[in-house]
């Protein structure tokens, strides 16, 4: 079993920075990719922005230039880099990585248990 301990979350003013840590342990052979998503009160859980272990990045066109996505494929660990941010990026992050925790075994989703991330303006 894979498990997702994230950290960072906080409370910040508008146009201040964070930085979201998420490490992965138990039992893993691979990871695919791996990333963040958040979730609103009211919405449904959106891409933040994700990485895959070959550098292949992802990110929500409301992040691109303020959010920074990074890996360290030999931790298990991703990072999530907020900079100018905004109230409407107030919500829980939420960790997320596909991986397996064998050779046969088949590709899985995981998610860690959130964060939030609160923004006034």
């Amino acid at each position: 079993q894979v498990m997702l301990a994230e950290s960072g979350g906080g409370l910040v003013q508008a146009g201040g920075s964070l930085r979201l840590s998420c490490a992965a342990s138990g039992r893993i052979f691979s990871v695919h990719s791996m990333g963040w998503y958040r979730q609103a009160p009211g919405k449904e859980r959106e891409l933040v922005a994700s990485l895959t272990s070959s550098g292949n990045r992802n990110d929500a066109d409301s992040v691109k230039g303020r959010f920074t996505v990074a890996r360290d494929n030999a931790k298990n660990a991703v990072y999530l880099q907020m900079n100018s941010l905004k109230p409407e990026d107030t919500a829980v992050y939420y960790c997320h990585a596909v991986a397996r925790p064998g050779p046969t075994s088949p590709w899985s989703i995981y998610w860690g248990q959130g964060t939030q991330v609160t923004v006034s303006s």
